[in-house]
């Protein structure tokens, strides 16, 4: 998906808090470690006695869960999955080594007297969370129910994520693989008259079909001076013949997404058309040049500059231009003109500049590809030539 808005701007923050750099020289086994080991260490260093994990795609890396709505609490030595009868029965099949809790069975019947239960058990003294998952009142309801001390955190986990795995990365190939070939099909829809919502409709129903997981996440097919908008939802606008088709996609895999753009003109594209284009090309490769473990996203970001430095274009570029991408769409690490992230080998990230011309249009190009010790390889097959269609 387009856009880091928030990315690049919150990457030092994240960085700090998470502390996966230290953790890899302290202990020097970062690739070896599961996640609940090196959220233990983590523990271990801030005092910690236990920690409440709650965003999504975090108790998925924690815990290999697969479902939705549940919760963990990691102690130093316990761990327990809380979640409602919906859940139990997967949470035991997926998560052997943990403590199931159905919450609806608590005292309080809730996630917070389940997890106040657990506190009081294990002599919890002092609980980490995750600040920017958890809401006020949740937060108000913990404090009123936990005897432990509430400890805010922030991209502990996330930290983790940012290097893959082998396996993780054969997942992530396998959805860009998907989505590289469900490009190839739709091509084959976009004509005049056919509506956005139509086109974005069938693009998702190809991902499916070449094997996606079927739960989808928000595209992005959008045509004429549209194009120009960043996040433009799909609407009723038909395609008119000259129009930019701006397709900014991707598709989960075993709950690992692939992110790509690809912009198609219908027809014959006229002189401008073509110079934004291929400047908006040389942005993408020029970027993909430049990346290597131990740069910045700030240099890469500086890199996607060269294309339209003294040209007419230069003030249409936008300043979040990739991130990684995972168990979620927006991911460290994060390319943009104020990151300070430090690119690392094996992370999966993004490289998507455009140039967004209000009232006439836009154009971007989006691969998705692993940081190796060599450079950036794409894991996109699709083609960055124009396609006149």
């Amino acid at each position: 998906m387009a856009l880091c808005a928030y990315a690049y701007m919150t990457d030092e923050k994240i960085m700090i808090d998470g502390c996966s750099d230290r953790i890899c020289s302290e202990h020097g086994k970062e690739k070896d470690m599961t996640g609940i080991e090196r959220l233990r260490i983590y523990m271990e260093e801030k005092g910690l006695d236990g920690f409440y994990v709650a965003g999504p795609a975090n108790v998925r890396c924690i815990s290999g869960y697969t479902g939705e709505d549940s919760w963990l609490l990691i102690g130093r030595k316990n761990q327990y999955f809380i979640t409602d009868p919906r859940y139990t029965e997967q949470a035991s099949m997926e998560c052997p080594e943990y403590t199931v809790i159905d919450w609806r069975a608590s005292k309080g019947r809730s996630v917070g007297s389940a997890l106040a239960g657990v506190v009081e058990q294990d002599g919890i003294g002092t609980m980490g969370f995750e600040e920017d998952v958890l809401t006020y009142q949740g937060w108000k309801d913990m404090q009123e129910m936990l005897s432990a001390e509430l400890v805010p955190t922030h991209g502990v986990i996330e930290a983790f994520r940012e290097v893959k795995t082998p396996e993780e990365i054969k997942k992530l190939q396998i959805a860009c693989d998907i989505a590289s070939r469900a490009f190839e099909k739709i091509l084959g829809d976009i004509r005049v008259g056919v509506t956005e919502k139509e086109l974005a409709a069938k693009l998702a129903w190809y991902m499916v079909a070449e094997g996606a997981d079927t739960k989808p996440y928000g595209g992005i097919l959008i045509s004429g001076a549209r194009t120009s908008l960043l996040h433009g939802i799909p609407g009723k606008k038909a395609i008119e013949y000259g129009d930019f088709v701006l397709l900014d996609y991707g598709c989960q895999y075993d709950g690992y997404l692939s992110d790509m753009t690809r912009t198609v003109v219908v027809g014959r594209a006229d002189a401008k058309q073509r110079e934004v284009y291929e400047l908006c090309r040389r942005m993408t490769e020029e970027t993909e040049d430049a990346i290597l473990p131990g740069v910045t996203g700030a240099e890469c970001y500086e890199a996607s500059l060269k294309a339209i430095e003294g040209t007419e274009y230069f003030p249409y570029h936008y300043g979040g231009i990739g991130h990684g991408v995972g168990l979620f769409v927006h991911e460290l690490p994060f390319i943009g003109k104020n990151s300070t992230a430090v690119l690392k080998e094996n992370s999966v990230m993004t490289v998507e500049p455009g140039i967004y011309i209000p009232g006439w249009g836009g154009v971007r190009i989006e691969d998705q590809g692993i940081v190796t010790a060599e450079g950036y390889q794409n894991l996109i097959s699709a083609t960055r030539e124009l396609i006149e269609l």
